[in-house]
């Protein structure tokens, strides 16, 4: 019986020209038809355009169970350039365990921060490594070494990978032109701390197949081979395979992984798969699945969390680049939040729960955008209450193919890549995607998600005990008609219901069906006198009486609830 291999996904993250490449060069033993940048437009600039695949075998570590085996680690180069975070995050998504490669002699960078940052969205563990030690000159090499080193702990502190293993290497010593016969240094510590950070990945065969392609070639008389990762289930030979993208389902007629035919293959997997003969430059990347168990949407309902190196507010109506499952999109945002009664609340996990209101946000609310107003009184009450979960309306501008539950990143790709910023600026779980192009009319109106309304006017004159004139709540031409049967409050104490229009300057008339109060009748009365007082085109003894007036005029307040999606448009008072 062939010795049981166990695969595991190790993230090579950083800056660019961090020495990523080099360093999966010099620890692989096996590379894939992906690795070191073969492609020849990454050879021509000397960077890496798109994921790299290539593996290292070794002796199985104690910890990963008794018995005989190898302990396979596949090792995915993503690139460093700014302008593929895209394809960045895409590779974060199958990764176990990340190695954030740095250079040594420049520490952190905008994007080793930026891969730090999709590290702690999509990755358990981490090692960091400090590359190009044989840059820095030898009497000084170990100082420098263990000063970089403290700066790391201290970057990582208050990061989850807070005390992870940071290690010195110098994957190419002499650079790119040097010549293949200087020997790595390091390596051989590099991969003993590989070893002891491996672990179990959480594996599971059952459930649909879905796997995400980087690469896509044909060989001639044999087919179109589609390499990849498999993210969910497992595939077998002679299964049906659909492409989404191309709406096609084909046979699955041969498998390989790192150069060795099988015959199935699971969830954490890096296969390579031959189909049925289709032009590859179709597909460049991008997801296969179990025929049907995708769904292309248009918009989703997301739970999320800002970033918090992301400098600024999130607005609602903002459009972000929205990476959800390998795609990235343009897509725009709504947030909502919890009824404020619900703040504290704990919300069912990957739940979206419809039956529930939920309150409209003019921005996703984190400390710094509670503006400095809200903050001076707030201070003086205690803590601002921030709500436990927000959620997100994504309307993208094109559709998008995904699984349910996926990952999904909101990043301002078209930031400055020079500008030391991170353009990260929030993740979540897609909870409910809608499939139906007429979304807006067929699925938005069973969102329960509400702006509270509030308008200010005043009592002009007295009617009689049970009831007054109001004016300032609404404009000349609105239809006071719709407002009619709705409470309101005035400032003394008193509850009324809109009773009609007055005349035609919108002034309205309000029931106080438990009657008015005398003192604010007395109120109401010298209010109005005064008013009168001032004989007609007496126009300064008007104004005189009106500043009187307004010392302290009665106000009126009507406040009342919209669903935002309510085609009706609805007054709702509770």
């Amino acid at each position: 019986m062939a010795a049981r291999v166990l695969n595991v996904n190790v993230g090579v993250l950083g800056h660019i020209d961090s020495g990523k490449t080099a360093l999966a060069r010099a620890l692989s033993t096996t590379g894939s038809t992906a690795a070191f940048d073969r492609a020849p437009q990454s050879r021509a600039r000397g960077i890496t355009l798109d994921l790299g695949f290539s593996c290292l075998r070794t002796a199985l570590p104690p910890q990963l169970g008794p018995g005989p085996g190898e302990l396979q680690l596949t090792l995915v180069d993503c690139p460093g350039h700014a302008s593929l975070i895209r394809t960045i995050i895409g590779g974060a998504q199958i990764i176990d365990l990340m190695m954030l490669v740095i250079d040594v002699t420049k520490g952190m960078q905008t994007q080793s921060a930026e891969c730090l940052v999709i590290g702690q969205i999509a990755c358990q563990k981490m090692v960091v490594v400090l590359n190009k030690i044989d840059l820095l000159p030898e009497g000084k090499r170990q100082s420098a070494i263990e000063k970089m080193t403290k700066k790391m702990q201290k970057t990582l502190e208050n990061t989850k990978f807070c005390g992870c293993p940071i290690v010195a290497v110098a994957a190419k010593p002499g650079g790119p032109e040097a010549p293949e016969s200087e020997n790595p240094l390091g390596i051989s510590e590099l991969i003993e701390v590989l070893k002891s950070q491996a672990y179990l990945p959480s594996r599971d065969p059952s459930g649909h197949f879905l796997m995400a392609v980087d690469h896509c070639f044909s060989i001639k008389g044999q087919g179109t081979v589609m390499t990849g990762t498999i993210l969910s289930g497992s595939v077998t030979l002679g299964d049906n395979v659909e492409i989404p993208a191309l709406k096609v389902t084909k046979k699955v007629k041969s498998m390989q992984m790192f150069h060795t035919p099988v015959t199935s293959a699971m969830q954490g997997d890096r296969v390579g798969i031959c189909v049925t003969q289709f032009d590859p430059k179709l597909l460049e990347r991008g997801l296969i699945c179990t025929p049907d168990s995708l769904h292309t949407i248009h918009a989703a309902i997301i739970s999320l969390k800002k970033i918090q190196y992301f400098r600024g507010a999130l607005q609602t109506k903002a459009k972000f680049h929205i990476t959800v499952g390998h795609e990235t999109v343009m897509g725009r945002v709504m947030f909502f939040s919890p009824a404020p009664a619900d703040f504290n609340e704990e919300m069912q996990e990957n739940v979206f729960d419809f039956e529930k209101d939920y309150l409209y946000q003019e921005q996703y609310l984190s400390k710094d955008s509670v503006s400095s107003e809200e903050n001076k009184e707030n201070d003086q009450a205690g803590e601002v209450q921030l709500p436990k979960q927000q959620w997100a309306l994504l309307e993208f501008e094109k559709p998008v193919t995904c699984p349910k539950l996926c990952l999904v990143i909101g990043s301002k790709l078209d930031t400055d890549i020079h500008a030391n910023t991170c353009r990260l600026a929030f993740h979540g779980v897609l909870l409910q995607g809608m499939e139906d192009k007429n979304y807006t009319e067929t699925f938005l109106p069973k969102l329960k998600v509400y702006k509270l309304k509030h308008k200010e006017g005043q009592v002009e004159r007295v009617m009689d005990d049970y009831s007054v004139i109001g004016r300032s709540l609404f404009k000349k031409e609105t239809n006071i008609q719709i407002f009619v049967g709705l409470k309101v409050k005035l400032s003394t104490g008193e509850d009324g219901i809109i009773d009609g229009g007055f005349g035609q300057s919108g002034k309205f008339k309000i029931r106080i069906p438990d009657g008015l109060k005398p003192e604010t009748k007395m109120l109401l009365t010298v209010a109005s006198k005064k008013k009168s007082k001032g004989g007609k085109g007496d126009l300064a003894k008007e104004d005189e009486s009106s500043k009187n007036d307004s010392a302290q005029p009665v106000t009126v307040s009507l406040s009342f609830k919209r669903y935002v999606f309510d085609t009706q448009k609805k007054m709702i008072q509770s």
